[in-house]
């Protein structure tokens, strides 16, 4: 299989900047109309991971979307935006809220498409994935180039978990909470709800202990396209200064023949590669694990060990990582948040919903002696 990623330099998200460059990658890639059939319905789906806004480098920029909208409506499609936001224990975001602060609201609005939840859905294999899917006859994924505190990297696969309606993402990070089984599950998504064309914004990228306000913001510069979610990972990894097999979700995907993660098969269009690479991203803590042998992982698995912590100077006491807790371990005691590490499986959705980047990446005495 021989895939094409076309890469593009964008330096800032002014709107007189952002629409041509993602005008130019998608034309190195034969056009919009090469991936989605002109007058037809399209559901673009950027990252709304949190309420936020955009020059939090959390979410997708609006002005990325903008720039996605404009190509399908030169083509006359009906556009349909939404996304899946994360969910507080039983409730959902407040959608209405995240739309305005993420910016994306206003974009909709200007551009006079339709803004949608994804509440409702319909059972595709093992998942309730949005309705809108079988609404729509072409699906346009738009993610955020992050690292990622359980997957290593957020991008064009691991974006498809919003997806998943609703309270329902709970259950999957409660079932496939080992990093292994998480991967499975979101390539699972991918067989299910391939994406036409993925356009990642990666104009402000994030490292660290991402994917929201744990993660340390990075001019990037750089807007990527392609048919081939796998390829995209493949090569966002590449720029990470790590390789494309280190993601898990890229290496499960590529084993099912779902794209393409070899580098010398795949087209790079547009920036040469080699200056789309800048210093090694700083990887999330939690990664550490990954670089020890598989076998002595297993056999000290109880011993090496990476979990959240609170920084009590930073939390505003909010109770959004109570609710997002999906096997119920955090509580209020004493007017501070307090971790039952004894049932905590480490999935760091804690991490991610919090608002004032207050939950940090501790490590077991053990792994602080190994090095890691």
């Amino acid at each position: 299989m021989s895939s094409s990623v076309a890469i593009v330099n964008c330096k800032n998200y002014d709107p007189a900047s952002v629409y041509p460059a993602v005008h130019q990658a998608v034309a190195l890639l034969g056009g919009i109309d090469n991936f989605v059939k002109p007058e037809s319905k399209v559901l673009v789906k950027p990252n709304l991971l949190m309420t936020i806004e955009p020059e939090k480098g959390v979410t997708t920029h609006p002005e990325v979307v903008r720039a996605v909208i404009k190509l399908l409506k030169e083509i006359n499609c009906k556009v349909i935006v939404g996304d899946g936001p994360s969910v507080w224990g039983n409730q959902i975001q407040q959608y209405d809220q995240l739309c305005q602060r993420t910016g994306i609201k206003k974009v909709c609005q200007e551009e006079a498409v339709e803004l949608v939840d994804f509440n409702k859905r319909r059972w595709r294999g093992k998942f309730p994935l949005t309705a809108w899917l079988d609404n729509c006859d072409f699906f346009v994924s738009v993610p955020k180039f992050k690292t990622h505190n359980l997957t290593l990297l957020t991008g064009a696969i691991k974006n498809l978990f919003g997806l998943v309606s609703g309270t329902f993402k709970t259950e999957l990070h409660k079932n496939y909470f080992v990093d292994q089984a998480f991967a499975g599950m979101l390539v699972d998504i991918l067989k299910e709800a391939r994406p036409a064309l993925t356009v990642v914004d990666g104009i402000i990228a994030m490292e660290g202990d991402g994917p929201a306000t744990s993660g340390k913001l990075r001019q990037t510069g750089l807007l990527l396209a392609s048919a081939d979610c796998v390829a995209l990972d493949s090569i966002l990894a590449i720029i990470m200064g790590i390789q494309p097999f280190d993601v898990l979700t890229t290496k499960e995907a590529a084993a099912r023949r779902l794209g393409e993660a070899d580098i010398n098969s795949i087209n790079i269009l547009g920036e040469p590669l080699e200056k789309a690479i800048g210093k090694p991203f700083i990887l999330p803590t939690a990664s550490a694990i990954k670089k020890v042998p598989l076998l002595i992982v297993n056999i000290f698995k109880n011993l090496l060990k990476f979990y959240p912590c609170v920084e009590h100077d930073k939390c505003i006491r909010c109770a959004t990582c109570i609710k997002a807790c999906p096997n119920n371990v955090i509580s209020m005691k004493n007017n501070r948040i307090s971790f039952d590490y004894r049932r905590c499986i480490a999935c760091f959705c804690c991490q991610e919903v919090c608002p004032a980047a207050a939950i940090k990446t501790k490590k077991s005495w053990v792994a602080k002696i190994a090095g890691l």
